[in-house]
């Protein structure tokens, strides 16, 4: 099972590039049995989202 420090940095290099076949599925596994780690992926997302819609919002501002 991979380590919490591995998934993060899993979850991070996702958003840059396609995770392998064995990363995907050890990642799922992690994040099926620790909270943490879910909690990151969730923060993750937000942020993610938070950043889109800001940039959407700026860009629409300069129309």
């Amino acid at each position: 099972m991979l380590s919490c420090k591995h998934t993060t940095h899993l979850l991070s290099e996702a958003l840059d590039r396609p995770l392998s076949r064995r990363e995907r599925f050890a990642l799922r596994f992690h994040l099926l049995f620790c909270r943490g780690c879910r909690a990151f992926q969730g923060q993750m997302d937000f942020l993610r989202k938070a950043s889109r819609s800001f940039i959407h919002w700026r860009d629409a501002g300069d129309q």
